[in-house]
């Protein structure tokens, strides 16, 4: 399967999380998301509103909760995603608490995502489950929840974790998920060939850095 470049460019969320991101370098990845046409640009959550600014309507803006670690209050990551939709943010991605997944608290898991989805409204949330810390039970119980609290999107990981997206994680998803719930890989996307393997199996998102760095120095 020969994907056009375009097709796999318009799934990047392209991604920019870490702590030391400056201003210059969440510019310049908004530069590149709007001129390579990325789904969106993912930013800290305190540049979502210079982002906004800068970007108009040309570009969505993209933000993360309760990030990396997921165990924050409720009421804490509810805050943040009005706080993060009131600056201008288009999508949220999430962290779920996997202590409470551990302790088999679906209950509590599923309504901090219906929350979290109030919260949202009409914007996009994406859930993140941190694949690479769960068992494939735990993975498939996930995207039973994530489906029923209705969600938009599971996302394997936050890149920040022990490892990242894997072809696996992505058919269970794509095995488990109920209808409506997109799925997104992120964490260690690194090749088109990959990027390309990830569409194929299901994933109608991808958080990676290094796509548009691949097509900017085959443009050069």
């Amino acid at each position: 399967m020969e994907m056009d470049v375009k097709e796999i460019l318009a799934k990047v969320d392209h991604t920019l999380l870490a702590q030391t991101a400056t201003w210059e370098e969440i510019r310049q990845i908004c530069d590149d998301g709007m001129k390579y046409q990325t789904a969106s640009v993912c930013i800290p959550p305190s540049y979502v509103a210079q982002a906004k600014e800068y970007v108009k309507d040309k570009l969505a803006i993209c933000t993360v909760i309760g990030f990396p670690n997921g165990y924050m209050t409720t009421a804490v990551k509810e805050f943040e995603t009005k706080d993060a939709i009131k600056n201008g943010a288009d999508e949220i991605d999430m962290v779920i608490n996997i202590g409470w997944v551990k302790d088999k608290k679906f209950d509590l898991v599923e309504e901090e995502i219906r929350t979290l989805k109030a919260a949202c409204g009409e914007k996009i949330l994406k859930v993140i489950i941190e694949t690479c810390l769960l068992t494939e039970q735990e993975k498939i119980k996930m995207c039973e929840i994530v489906t029923r609290a209705g969600a938009d999107f599971i996302k394997t990981s936050t890149g920040f974790s022990t490892a990242g997206a894997t072809f696996a994680d992505i058919e269970i998803f794509a095995s488990h998920v109920g209808d409506g719930v997109k799925i997104k890989a992120a964490g260690g996307i690194s090749s088109m060939d990959d990027a390309e393997k990830f569409i194929f199996l299901g994933a109608d998102r991808l958080g990676t850095s290094r796509i548009v760095k691949i097509v900017k120095e085959e443009m050069r």
